[in-house]
């Protein structure tokens, strides 16, 4: 997966600024073999990988955590085995998950706040324990566990949104994780943040990602069309404008980049964020 497509998960997950997603890398200019295809649609999967067991990475973890630690963490697992009360497991599943935040152990505690949540079932459980997985998987190196965290992260989401169907902030997460996964179903993401952004066109993070997503597939065009109705609404939308600028630039357009990014840069209050674009800025004249 390339970093401008993990950086796309964070943006669903955290509604993160594109600023700040693409603010800190230099836009990738791809080719335009797929401009005016529709099966290639605005975004493309990465690579059919096999999924990490959960098993496999909690014996792994286990390997580091001090003896004492390990008492505590094996007391709970039995709690959950033995536990015949609901709230009692829920109880336990959070307590391991907040002892293997502590280790830093990121995977093994999303699982373990996975497991809480879908006994919880609430709407607001099941997100964050998605989140959880989200957020890793937008960081982490290794293949195997990116998918099996796409795949948790993923079943949590078509729990909160089975809770929550109007949520329109959970199925943008859903649509972005099911183009950027190994998924069976990229259009099926693609189609879910075009009903989005269609049906609610003031909602920006499926404006964005869809723009996004066609600057990560050639698609520049399309990236600029989106962004310039968003900007016809909301004139002064530093993301839309940055993307606007990513998708000129992408196209070698840089003169126009170079003026909707200092356009921007004027909107922007946050000083780490004004000097980024301004070295965006050097890094294409």
């Amino acid at each position: 997966m390339q970093r401008n497509q993990l950086l796309l998960i964070g943006l669903a997950v955290a509604v993160i600024s594109v600023l700040f997603a693409f603010g800190r890398i230099s836009p990738k200019v791809h080719g335009h073999d797929h401009e005016g295809h529709d099966h290639a649609a605005e975004g493309a999967p990465m690579a059919e990988t096999k999924a990490a067991d959960f098993n496999d990475l909690l014996k792994k973890a286990k390997e580091k955590v001090p003896a004492d630690k390990l008492v505590e963490i094996t007391g709970l697992e039995n709690t959950v085995v033995r536990g015949d009360v609901q709230t009692q497991q829920i109880t336990a599943y959070r307590q391991l998950y907040t002892i293997w935040d502590n280790l830093n152990e990121l995977p093994i505690a999303a699982h373990y706040a996975a497991e809480a949540a879908k006994l919880e079932n609430s709407g607001k459980s099941l997100t964050f324990a998605a989140n959880l997985f989200l957020d890793h998987l937008s960081h982490t190196q290794d293949a195997g566990v990116r998918q099996w965290e796409a795949e948790k992260a993923k079943e949590l989401l078509d729990r909160a949104i089975a809770l929550e169907p109007n949520n329109d902030t959970l199925k943008v997460k859903k649509g972005t994780l099911l183009v950027i996964s190994n998924s069976s179903a990229p259009m099926e993401g693609i189609g879910i943040l075009r009903e989005v952004a269609e049906r609610n066109p003031d909602f920006l993070d499926a404006q964005l990602t869809l723009a996004n997503f066609s600057i990560t597939s050639g698609q520049f065009d399309k990236a600029i069309e989106r962004m310039e109705k968003v900007l016809e609404r909301k004139p002064d939308e530093p993301k839309a404008m940055f993307l606007l600028a990513v998708a000129h630039q992408s196209k070698g357009e840089n003169e126009k980049a170079i003026d909707l990014l200092r356009q921007c840069r004027k909107l922007i209050k946050d000083p780490a964020l004004a000097a980024e674009i301004d070295e965006y800025i050097k890094s294409i004249k």
